[in-house]
């Protein structure tokens, strides 16, 4: 896989599928030069960079059924749907620990998507070496807008990396990877069909650029949508997708749900990377 990057959409609980590509990728010693994750597939990509096989299905669906760390009693106290301090904070350094030695000494380079709330734009950020900005950057890629806070990444405000890029192929290619295995958490032929809708200017009203780039995110992820299809009918682009519509919700809690797509995504890699 030597001028091969690897895409990861997120997807939220979606991602338990991306998990299952993982896991196969390490079972078979699959490596790439480079990875790129947004969201959730930033948060499981850094699980297969430090090479833990089993982690991110572990944290995703084992500790959802032990802790339930999704859930609007969170934003009482939290501000947030999610239980941010048991997933950035207890996960990686006692429940579930990070090897954070692995990740480091793995050749391979790791970028983590996120949206810069003063300008609007995408921002492709890696770190090897500071822990607390590593973890900083992994919440700010998965910070929902509406339900969670915005996040701070070298003391700008960031959020959510799928609000601009969900599906950074471009970013990858203009680095130089012209080939690519991009993991989807979403059939073939998916769409968004909501209606974009302008956003009111007391949401978010510190940051007016935001607010533009938040009323077009169904069009621009359809777009992105298109783009991946017509790379891949060129034969520029390997993907991996569920092959039937997702019933899996962003913040699903069905552990049963989670676990079958979790081993549809084990299953899909083997059959396309077998």
């Amino acid at each position: 896989m030597d001028k091969t990057g690897l895409v990861l959409e997120g997807g939220g609980m979606r991602g338990v599928f991306t998990c299952g590509v993982l896991d196969y990728f390490l079972d078979q010693g699959i490596t790439f030069p480079y990875t790129i994750g947004v969201s959730a597939g930033a948060c499981n990509g850094l699980s297969y960079m430090s090479g833990q096989r089993g982690r991110a299905k572990y944290s995703n669906i084992d500790m959802m059924e032990k802790y339930q760390f999704i859930g609007m009693k969170y934003l009482w106290t939290q501000h947030s749907i999610l239980d941010q301090k048991l997933l950035y904070q207890d996960f990686p350094e006692r429940l579930v620990p990070y090897d954070f030695e692995a990740y480091r000494n793995n050749p391979g380079e790791f970028e983590m998507v996120t949206t810069n709330c003063l300008t609007g734009k995408a921002c492709y950020l890696s770190e090897k070496n500071d822990w607390d900005r590593m973890i900083a950057i992994a919440r700010a890629s998965s910070s929902l807008p509406y339900v969670c806070p915005i996040a701070y990444v070298d003391g700008i405000p960031m959020l959510d990396g799928g609000i601009v890029d969900s599906i950074p192929v471009e970013r990858a290619r203009a680095l130089g990877y012209e080939k690519n295995v991009v993991v989807l958490t979403r059939n073939k032929g998916y769409r968004k069909k909501n209606q974009d809708l302008r956003i009111p200017h007391f949401i978010y009203k510190k940051y007016p650029r935001l607010r533009v780039v938040l009323s077009r995110r169904c069009a621009c992820y359809n777009e992105q949508l298109e783009l991946v299809e017509r790379l891949e009918q060129e034969g520029k682009l390997i993907v991996i997708r569920p092959e039937k519509p997702v019933v899996v919700d962003r913040i699903e809690k069905n552990i049963k749900k989670l676990e079958d797509l979790y081993q549809e995504g084990y299953e899909c890699a083997k059959k396309v990377m077998g």
